[in-house]
C-alpha cells in the first residue's frame, strides 16, 4: 500500500469537495438574495474624509478654547457660569 499515493488521491478528493460546497453554497445564497458575508469591525476613513474630520475638530476646539477664554475673563474660573 503506497501511503504517499493515498494521501495525494485523498487531498484531490477533499479538493473536489471544497469546489463543490463553495459551488452550492454561492447558489444557495444567490437564490435565497443574501448578499455575500462582506467585511466586519471598524470603517476605515480615506484621506479627504480624515482631512474633513480634522478639520471640523479643530473648529470645535478653537470655540471650545475661545469660550473658556471668554469664561475667564467674566469671572467664572471655579464654577461654570449659567448652569445653577
Amino acid at each position: 500500500m503506497d501511503v504517499h499515493k493515498t494521501l495525494r488521491e485523498l487531498y484531490e478528493e477533499k479538493r473536489r469537495l471544497d469546489e463543490a460546497i463553495d459551488r452550492l453554497e454561492r447558489r444557495l445564497l444567490g437564490v435565497a438574495g443574501k448578499k455575500a458575508p462582506g467585511r466586519r469591525g471598524r470603517k476605515t476613513m480615506g484621506d479627504a474624509e480624515r482631512a474633513e474630520v480634522s478639520r471640523r475638530m479643530r473648529a470645535y476646539w478653537e470655540a471650545r478654547r475661545a469660550q473658556r477664554k471668554k469664561e475667564r475673563s467674566n469671572g467664572c474660573e471655579e464654577s461654570p457660569c449659567g448652569n445653577g
